[in-house]
């Protein structure tokens, strides 16, 4: 059995280790305003999302789910997780950077977008500026 929920500080270690093991950003995490929510099974975390809000667009952070639970839907319902979520808080656009996921992202319904297309508080943000290489691919989903 599955569960999704909001990260506490007890799940930061297990956060970063899945997180480096995708080799996704994590240098600024002590630093910055991401909000995590992790899906356990078998109550150990199987995959982990992150968003950072800039006003009324968040920024989809991380999104990694373990090898071993791959191909199960973790991902799919940690997105739609994060939509309901954002919704609560004002969020009308979710903003991401990705070099490896943008099919995953597009059946989700997000689409490619140039950078300069999204508000200038994301492309301020730590992962536009130095965390994610100008090769990565930007994609919006309006919500």
């Amino acid at each position: 059995m599955t569960s999704i929920r909001p990260s506490h500080a007890g799940d930061i270690a297990a956060i970063t280790a899945l997180l480096e093991t995708h080799a996704l950003p994590t240098a600024d995490l002590a630093a910055s305003q991401v909000a995590f929510w992790v899906e356990e099974e078998g109550g150990r975390i199987a995959a982990v999302i992150g968003l950072e809000q800039h006003g009324g667009t968040g920024l989809l952070r991380s999104l990694a789910v373990s090898p071993l639970h791959q191909g199960k839907g973790h991902g799919q319902r940690l997105v739609q997780s994060l939509e309901t979520e954002a919704r609560t808080r004002g969020i009308t656009g979710i903003v991401l950077l990705t070099q490896t996921a943008d099919a995953f992202f597009a059946r989700l319904g997000y689409a490619v977008v140039a950078r300069d297309a999204v508000p200038d508080a994301v492309r301020d943000s730590a992962e536009f500026q130095s965390l994610c290489p100008a090769s990565a691919i930007c994609m919006l989903k309006p919500l």
